[in-house]
C-alpha cells in the first residue's frame, strides 16, 4: 500500500510530494513541527499539540495556514486513508517559499505537510520492560528550546552519540544540571517525589509531560519542578523520560551506572499505566 501524505492542501501518494527547492524549511530550517501518536486508531492529546503549535508559530511571527479544526480533519483523513490502527502523524510548517536571504519574506505562502508513520505495539514497546539507558552530553543547542523548530541536527548527533556508546538516548547537560533528553524531557524520582526541570526557554514544554505531571499530582505523587544534577540523577531511586511516540518510559542506567535497582521502579510503572489509560479515554 502506498502511504497517502498531505501537501499544502493535496493528498497523494508520497511518491508524488513535492516541495520548492527555495523553501525556508530546507534553507534555514524556518519551520515549526508536532508529532502526534495513534492509539486504536485515534489521536492522543491532540488538542495540546495544536496549542503548542500555535504557540511555536506566534514566537516565529509565521502564520498558521490551517485552523485547528482543519487540522484535525486532516489528520483523522491520513489515519483513515493509511489505515493506521497504531502510530505517529509528523506534521511540518514552513515560512514557505522565497527567494534566499536572512530576513524573513513578506509574501511568502507558508509550507505544510503531514504524513503517517505505522508502528504497530507502540504502546507495547520492550523497552517499557527492560529500561532505557542514557548518557550525558553537553547541550549545545540554541537558547530557544521551548520553540519546536525542525533544527534538530545536534539532537541527533545526541542520538548517535549514545548509540555509539552502547546506550538509548542522551540526556544533555548545562550547567551541571540536566536539561531534557534528545527528543523527551527527562525526570527522576526520589522516595515518592518527582523531580523535572521546571518550563522555560531551556527545554521543549512537553505535551506528555503536561498531562503526566497532572495525573501524578491527582494521584497523591508529590512533584518538584526544578533543575537537577547528573550526580541527583545517578544516586535517584527511579528515572524516566516522556514523549509523544514513548509515553512514559523507564531509564535505568547513565553512563554505565545503573540508576536504583537498576530496573524499571513502581512510580514510572504506574505513570506509564495512569498514562495510556487516561489518554486512550480521550483520544479523539
Amino acid at each position: 500500500m502506498t502511504r497517502i501524505v498531505y501537501v499544502n492542501g493535496d493528498y497523494l501518494p508520497e511518491t508524488e510530494a513535492k516541495v520548492s527547492i527555495f523553501d525556508r524549511g530546507f534553507l534555514f530550517a524556518d519551520g515549526v513541527y508536532e508529532v502526534t501518536s495513534i492509539l486504536g486508531g485515534k489521536l492522543i492529546d491532540f488538542a495540546g499539540h495544536a496549542k503548542r503549535l500555535q504557540r511555536s508559530l506566534d514566537e516565529l511571527a509565521m502564520a498558521n495556514p490551517v485552523t485547528e479544526d482543519e487540522l484535525l480533519a486532516i489528520h483523522r483523513e491520513l489515519v483513515r486513508l493509511n489505515e493506521i490502527d497504531e502510530g505517529l502523524i509528523y506534521l511540518q510548517i514552513t515560512r514557505g517559499a522565497a527567494d534566499r536571504d536572512f530576513a524573513y519574506p513578506k509574501d511568502a505562502t507558508p509550507t505544510i505537510v503531514l504524513f503517517t508513520q505505522s508502528k504497530p505495539g507502540l504502546a507495547e514497546n520492550p523497552l517499557a520492560r527492560t529500561g532505557m539507558k542514557v548518557i550525558s552530553i553537553e547541550d549545545q543547542r540554541w537558547g530557544r528550546r521551548d520553540i519546536k523548530t525542525v533544527q534538530l541536527l545536534y539532537p541527533s548527533m545526541g542520538k548517535m552519540m549514545a548509540k555509539a556508546a552502547g546506550a538509548d538516548d542522551a540526556w544533555m547537560v548545562e550547567d551541571g544540571h540536566v536539561t531534557e533528553g534528545t527528543s523527551n524531557n527527562a525526570y527522576i524520582v526520589k522516595g515518592n517525589t518527582i523531580v523535572t526541570r521546571h518550563l522555560g526557554n531551556e527545554i521543549l514544554h512537553g505535551i506528555t509531560r503536561a498531562a503526566v505531571l497532572r495525573f501524578a499530582r491527582e494521584a497523591q505523587m508529590v512533584v518538584e519542578e526544578r533543575p537537577f544534577s547528573v550526580a541527583e540523577a545517578k544516586a535517584a531511586d527511579e528515572a524516566f523520560i516522556t514523549s509523544a511516540s514513548a509515553f512514559v518510559m523507564p531509564v535505568v542506567e547513565m553512563d554505565g551506572q545503573p540508576i536504583g535497582a537498576g530496573k524499571p521502579g513502581n512510580v514510572t510503572a504506574r505513570l506509564r499505566e495512569i498514562y495510556l489509560d487516561e489518554m486512550r479515554k480521550a483520544a479523539v
